[in-house]
């Protein structure tokens, strides 16, 4: 009678063992893997004059530089996708940190209907353009959202949501931290040249350029207070990262991307981004629940999340998917430009 659960519970001993000797050094590995390249990527943004790019742009090439010279590490697969997944999704989480919900209510009603416009207008064109350009749609949407709300995080918030493929995020995330780059430089350069107050200036800076890291770097010529309202404008844009992902989910099935009888997989991480959200806006007897130096700390290890989940995303470019990604690229480019002109008439 004893038989069957011994040989039950051998079996699972088996299992265990297997797991032990075969896949968790194969995760330990992917896991190490993506951290020493994330860590590369931070030490190269770290020197001066390198640093514009940024640590996940940064992390992103060096990891597609080692695809195209050592190919992909099968070996470390399923630590590697760990991060580019489940570790991403915690990144995105912890990055709620940065989102003060209370400021952008009680101060930023008006900045926000200024980033609507930007969203809207951001991801419109570049779809529009994208299909007279007989560009990929699917890449281009990325590039489209990216450049509406916030960059790399929101492309690699979606992609789960759209069904996007590895590559086109991958391949997304790099395009638009480079260009945003180039366009973030091009701001400190004309900033002394325009027309502006600090913080007209500091407003078309939130509502039009890509990343916060963007956004700072433009801003931050201008003086605290030209910073401090682009930062504004730039997080009403990522909070509308939440609402953008329930219309997409919406779509995807109207659309019949997804069976309508699916039952689609909500994305639940941005639930903990809004708790996140409150959590870093608390406040109690006037002092945050959570420290600033604290909170800048975990600010500090979510970038370094998601720079990681950017290597597992870089190792699958290749350089001949970016002969394909001219065409989205040059609607996301103009995308850009007219998205420039337009909210700077709204500053």
């Amino acid at each position: 009678m004893t038989e069957p659960a011994y040989s039950k519970s051998q079996a699972t001993v088996h299992r265990l063992v297997r797991w032990t000797h075969d896949t968790l050094p194969a995760a330990a590995g992917g896991i190490a893997f993506t951290f020493v390249i994330a860590l590369m990527g931070y030490a190269l943004a770290s020197i001066p004059g390198l640093g514009y790019l940024g640590q996940l742009a940064w992390a992103i090439l060096i990891a597609a530089l080692y695809r195209q010279l050592r190919g992909y590490p099968e070996r470390l697969r399923i630590g590697i996708q760990f991060t580019a997944k489940r570790l991403l999704r915690l990144a995105i989480i912890l990055y709620g940190l940065k989102l003060n919900i209370g400021i952008v209510f009680q101060q930023g009603l008006g900045l926000m209907l200024k980033d609507v416009i930007s969203v809207v207008v951001a991801i419109g064109l570049t779809l529009l353009i994208a299909k007279w350009l007989k560009a990929d749609m699917s890449l281009s949407l990325l590039l489209g959202i990216g450049t509406g709300v916030c960059g790399a995080a929101a492309i690699a918030a979606v992609s789960p949501i759209v069904k996007a493929k590895e590559k086109d995020t991958a391949l997304g995330a790099g395009l638009i931290a480079f260009l945003g780059t180039i366009v973030a430089i091009g701001y400190t350069l004309v900033q002394p040249l325009l027309p502006l107050t600090d913080t007209q200036y500091g407003v078309w800076s939130g509502v039009s350029l890509h990343e916060i890291a963007h956004v700072a770097l433009a801003a931050a010529p201008a003086g605290e207070d030209a910073l401090a309202i682009s930062l504004l404008a730039k997080l009403g844009r990522v909070f509308l990262l939440v609402p953008l992902s329930v219309v997409l989910m919406l779509w995807m099935k109207r659309t019949g991307r997804i069976e309508s009888h699916t039952k689609m997989e909500f994305p639940w991480f941005l639930l903990g981004f809004i708790a996140a959200s409150i959590l870093g806006s608390w406040e109690w007897t006037g002092q945050p629940i959570i420290p600033l130096p604290i909170k800048d700390t975990i600010s500090q290890a979510a970038s370094f999340l998601l720079a990681m989940a950017m290597v597992g995303l870089g190792l699958n470019v290749h350089l001949k998917d970016l002969r394909s990604a001219w065409r989205p690229l040059l609607a996301m480019s103009i995308t850009t430009a007219l998205l420039i002109l337009l909210t700077y008439a709204m500053a």
